[in-house]
């Protein structure tokens, strides 16, 4: 199974597989109907505070993955509802922030990877 992350602006194709929206709040501009959500994890986006404080500051990055990969270790019941939707046609991270390396949607695809990794 693949997990691929990509910004909501860009088209969905065909294979996303699931598409999943990976932010807390809907994204602005963007149609429910043309996003193709599958599923809208928004309990596993960084707390708001966590979001304002990064700011999306290449500097903060390294602390903001520590922060935020703490955060999904004390929210098990999301991830663990997320792990069970992920499919073996694979899954997308949709995320809506302009930083396309530096987000909240790279780190979870990570956090996941480690634990799929670990339950094989």
């Amino acid at each position: 199974m693949t997990i691929a992350v990509k910004r909501v602006y860009d088209p969905p194709a065909a294979g996303d597989g699931l598409r999943v929206l990976v932010d807390r709040l809907w994204p602005r501009g963007v149609r429910k109907e043309d996003a193709r959500i599958g599923y809208w994890a928004k309990d596993l986006a960084p707390s708001t505070e966590l979001r304002k404080w990064y700011g999306h500051d290449p500097g903060k990055w390294p602390e903001f993955r520590k922060r935020y990969r703490k955060e999904l270790d004390e929210n098990p019941e999301a991830v663990a509802e997320l792990m069970a939707r992920l499919s073996r046609a694979g899954v997308t991270l949709v995320f809506g922030s302009k930083e396309t390396e530096w987000n909240n949607a790279a780190v979870l695809k990570e956090y996941l990877e480690e634990r799929l990794g670990g339950s094989r």
